[in-house]
């Protein structure tokens, strides 16, 4: 499995790029407007055909490459089922796997940062948990109808109960991480390790954190695949 992490520095965004390095698929999770032209020249430079602009969310911090990826690729763009994103070439449901070559991209349901969100577990291995789960962190809940309850139970319910040597890939970071596993943010989350599902609500709503700076452009954007002029 060919697997990358590229890095947005001015939303501290993670995207990833997936592919299988026999028949040269790819998948694109998460991509940012203004790192299409970076990722396309990488496509180019290593012989990939993008098949998927994958989203795990309607993100509220940036704008989506999937619509511009679509344009210059041809590739498809895949939402969350649940998302308000019309412009979806096709919705991804719980459990639905999509295949690039051999390797396969399993959806996981872990609302609670938005209402409609969904982790990927590649290849069993790799997971990539957008804003649900961060390293040693996760992400708010408290816009796009969030719910600290529900996300508490995504990810102890969903996410903890994967191999402990799972491989976590958070959607941002905003300390220097770059990778964690699940054993490691079981033991040394601040937000959960050891923490009730009372607790972890109390700390979600005490977090009085201000709006992202793009909020008010980046979820209508999103909701049409990012194809807006910026």
């Amino acid at each position: 499995m060919l697997f990358r992490q590229l890095y947005d520095r001015e939303t501290w965004t993670y995207s990833y790029l997936i592919a299988d390095p026999e028949t040269k698929e790819a998948a694109l999770v998460d991509s940012v407007l203004e790192q299409v032209e970076r990722d396309v020249q990488l496509l180019r430079e290593l012989g990939l055909t993008l098949r998927y602009a994958l989203e795990t969310h309607v993100h509220a911090d940036h704008i989506t490459g999937a619509g511009k990826l679509r344009e210059v690729t041809g590739c498809q763009t895949v939402m969350p089922v649940g998302a308000k994103a019309e412009c979806a070439d096709r919705f991804i449901a719980d459990g639905e796997v999509l295949q690039v070559g051999k390797v396969s991209i399993q959806a996981i349901a872990t609302l609670g940062h938005t209402d409609s969100h969904m982790a990927y577990l590649v290849n069993g291995t790799h997971l990539l948990t957008g804003d649900s789960l961060f390293i040693r962190g996760c992400g708010r809940t408290d816009f796009q109808s969030g719910n600290p309850g529900q996300l508490y139970d995504s990810i102890t319910q969903r996410l903890f109960t994967l191999p402990d040597e799972t491989l976590v890939y958070p959607g941002h970071d905003y300390r220097g991480h770059t990778v964690s596993t699940i054993g490691e943010e079981k033991r040394w989350n601040p937000r959960l390790a050891g923490k009730s599902r009372d607790e972890f609500i109390a700390i979600m709503n005490s977090l009085n954190l201000p709006d992202p700076k793009k909020i008010a452009e980046a979820v209508p954007a999103n909701e049409r695949c990012g194809l807006v002029t910026v």
